[in-house]
């Protein structure tokens, strides 16, 4: 896939943007050298993780990913003052001793933000109210870990689309003033891999347009990632289904914003993903009714302990509490999939027709291109010959990945079989 670089800023507001990034990108320089000098090679640790028998019903696991480093970037570097106050009110500001470094950290970090979303909002401001989307946004939905992020990384090989990177998603604000001077620093602070598996990731890689909308203050149930012994936050955003209007409104206002700042960034037909999408199509298609739908499916056995481990490490990366090891965080898992997947199959009658294509992850691993192929033929989406090339050559890179490995007790399939019983009975071939 041929790099294609987007130009934030234009020349003559760039100089003025300079004056104000100069000294965090010095510093960010700095941090770099210093750990280089101190650690002669900064490698993302990939030691497989293994567990036993615990009260989740996993009785045994591998999985991968990448070990954290003090250094890394958290999810929370780039919000402002008051997105950082309201995060830290949604969880009464329980910030856990052992996490108060981090704390510090992104409160400093705020003031530069606030700063750089100002500029944002003078030099761009307008021009992103004003601006007009390429074409419906597509969304990619599906519960977490069953493939997302796999067929986001298949669909922006078609170099028309473009999508959210982790820095857009990090510091939504004002990546058009500060994605230029600031992503080269950064990226050698980055980890090579996800925390929870083998997949890559970087700054440039794509990233959930969910953890955007986090940083910008509005209400998400991702600020659990942060809080994740508080109990339930924000879970009615999940499905917005059970907020007001002006609540409902300030989400979907955050989303097209979104949108609006990757045209502006891009001038694309933009690809989203984010697994809460699942359970909000009737609110997307409310503000944008030509969107369209692609909805990954996976073994809801796979499915279950996956997630376990990927809130458990989210959490232990980027939360303000270390996680503890509890029923509870089952039954989250267990009941989100509840919510998220009694809001879809109630909604998925109401998506035009044509705007709906659903493929399986096995699909998807199997037969990728021709995988491809159906979603373009059912979407309409036209270029997939001239693509073909490139979704070969992906996934020629994918075939010697490595999956996490997961037991689960008799007992626990039981009651997953029976609590999922309509996505088994829509999904899985038994």
């Amino acid at each position: 896939m041929k790099s294609t670089t987007p130009v934030y800023t234009s020349l003559s507001k760039r100089s003025y943007v300079r004056v104000v990034l100069s000294a965090s990108r010095r510093g960010l320089f700095t941090i770099a050298q210093l750990l280089k000098r101190k650690i002669p090679h900064v490698k993302t640790m990939t030691t497989p993780e293994k567990t036993t028998a615990n009260n989740s019903g996993v009785t045994k696991s591998v999985s991968g990913g990448s070990r954290d480093q003090f250094w890394n970037p958290r999810f929370w570097d780039g919000v402002t003052i008051s997105a950082w106050h309201k995060m830290l009110a949604s969880a009464r500001y329980r910030v856990a001793p052992t996490r108060l470094p981090m704390f510090c950290v992104i409160s400093a970090l705020t003031l530069l933000n606030s700063s750089l979303a100002a500029l944002q909002r003078l030099f761009y401001g307008r021009r992103i109210a004003q601006t007009k989307l390429v074409a419906p946004p597509i969304f990619i939905i599906g519960h977490w870990r069953s493939g997302t992020t796999l067929l986001h990384e298949y669909m922006i090989r078609d170099e028309r689309f473009a999508f959210s990177n982790t820095y857009e998603c990090f510091a939504p604000t004002h990546f058009l003033v500060s994605a230029s001077m600031i992503m080269p620093w950064l990226k050698h602070l980055m980890p090579k891999k996800r925390p929870m598996d083998n997949m890559a990731a970087g700054l440039e890689r794509p990233q959930e347009d969910e953890f955007a909308i986090c940083v910008l203050g509005v209400n998400s149930p991702y600020r659990q990632v942060a809080f994740p012994n508080s109990g339930l936050i924000d879970e009615q955003y999940l499905t917005l289904r059970d907020v007001d209007d002006s609540a409902r409104k300030r989400w979907l206002d955050a989303l097209e914003y979104i949108l609006k700042a990757l045209t502006v960034a891009h001038n694309k037909r933009i690809v989203l993903k984010s697994p809460p999408h699942t359970a909000r199509v009737r609110a997307i298609l409310s503000r944008f009714p030509d969107a369209k739908f692609i909805h990954i499916s996976r073994d809801p056995y796979t499915l279950f302990p996956s997630t376990l481990n990927l809130w458990k490490k989210l959490a232990a990366t980027h939360g303000l509490q270390p996680p503890k090891d509890s029923p509870e965080r089952t039954e989250k898992v267990l009941h989100d999939f509840e919510l998220m997947y009694d809001a879809f199959f109630q909604d998925r009658d109401i998506i035009p027709e044509g705007a709906l294509c659903e493929i399986s992850y096995d699909q998807l691993v199997a037969e990728p291109v021709k995988t491809l192929e159906k979603i373009y033929r059912e979407l309409e989406l036209d270029g997939f010959q001239a693509n073909r090339e490139a979704f070969e050559a992906f996934a020629a890179t994918q075939k010697n990945y490595r999956k996490n490995k997961f037991e689960l007790s008799e007992e626990m399939k039981r009651q997953i079989r029976r609590r999922w019983s309509a996505y088994f009975e829509h999904y899985v071939q038994e």
